[in-house]
């Protein structure tokens, strides 16, 4: 999907949040040296680190006129629904006029849309949905091998830092020379991995056996770490969840959380379900299928101090009684000492 070779613009025009826009700051952060500019007419002549704290000196710009020679244009929010807003269409259709490549990872493809897709075809443009897939294979529950560790991070809610503990997990164990893969599951992991999975636009019956398909597709490493989607207790997301857990049958699991939150995202009037019950739902969901334990905690502590964020982290361990820490603000030797253990156990089995 993606070469060394692209000159990415990220599109966020609008975008208010950091939440919004967690596409673009991913982005920035895993693929920053692909990323020419960000297009954003509300924040032009801003860095990106000025406005998304990621992504150095990174441009902000008003118009695609301004990176000439940039080759993709990239949509760099993930909003609730996953709609193109109307705003944007005439900057997808300049683009496409342009033949710059479109990658999206939005629910509406833009290869539906008439003009985009007409703009795209005249000036030979190609138009990637990330989320656009043909999954029908149903999981086997079979040749899963345990030489291969799966180790799959989990969330007391959506959009809480799951993939981006998984991408610092692969960083933390590539360093102690393992052998390990990052098993992307959602349009932005796919984007920064190349290849992947995006479960939430699979047909339902079929979740548990495209991420068995990855799976078995990547036993050649020592180590894959799934990127987990929403949490199991999400009111309306707990189906992609369940299906992502059963498919990828982990050996273990890290819990991510983030400090502060007290309510379900996008649908604030549904609190949040305690950590230790989560865990202990989490561990007896994927025992039914074979016996799995949380063993980390990774921290989002972007809310608070880093003075708060250190009394945060003793008080959780003495709590769990689990290895903890925020993967950007502590890194993630604990949680990776973590999952060694536990590779040295399945080993000695």
């Amino acid at each position: 999907m993606a070469t060394s070779e692209e000159s990415i613009v990220l599109l966020t025009d609008g975008a208010a949040s950091l939440l919004a826009a967690k596409t673009a700051t991913s982005i920035l952060r895993y693929r920053g040296e692909n990323v020419v500019a960000v297009l954003d007419r509300s924040r032009a002549g801003q860095t990106t680190d000025q406005a998304f704290g990621v992504g150095g000196d990174t441009p902000i710009v008003a118009a695609l006129s301004d990176v000439p020679d940039a080759t993709t244009l990239t949509i760099g929010i993930a909003p609730p629904g996953g709609r193109v807003p109307e705003d944007w269409r005439a900057i997808l259709i300049e683009a496409a006029g342009r033949g710059m490549k479109l990658v999206s990872g939005l629910h509406d493809f833009l290869s539906n849309d008439p003009e985009i897709a007409a703009a795209a075809e005249k000036s030979g443009s190609v138009i990637y949905d990330v989320r656009r897939n043909n999954e029908r294979d149903l999981a086997k529950a079979k040749d899963l091998r345990d030489d291969c560790l799966r180790i799959l991070t989990v969330g007391q809610d959506c959009s809480i830092g799951k993939m981006l503990t998984a991408l610092e997990l692969i960083k933390g164990l590539t360093a102690r020379d393992v052998d390990a893969k990052f098993i992307a599951t959602g349009q932005t992991g796919i984007m920064i991995e190349g290849d992947g999975c995006p479960v939430d636009c699979v047909v339902s019956d079929f979740v548990n056996g495209a991420v068995e398909k990855q799976i078995l597709a990547n036993q050649h490493h020592e180590v894959l770490i799934v990127e987990g989607q929403a949490t199991i207790s999400h009111p309306a997301y707990s189906c992609v969840s369940a299906g992502l857990l059963h498919g990828s049958t982990p050996h273990g699991m890290i819990m991510v959380y983030e400090v502060g939150r007290e309510n379900v995202h996008g649908v604030e009037h549904v609190p949040l379900q305690p950590l230790p019950k989560l865990i202990e739902a989490h561990e007896m969901l994927a025992g039914l299928r074979m016996p799995s334990k949380v063993i980390g905690i990774a921290m989002n502590s972007r809310r608070v101090s880093e003075e708060e964020a250190a009394v945060e982290r003793e008080r959780m361990r003495g709590e769990l009684g689990l290895p903890i820490a925020d993967p950007l603000r502590h890194g993630v030797d604990e949680l990776v000492d973590a999952i060694e253990k536990l590779r040295a156990e399945v080993k000695s089995r």
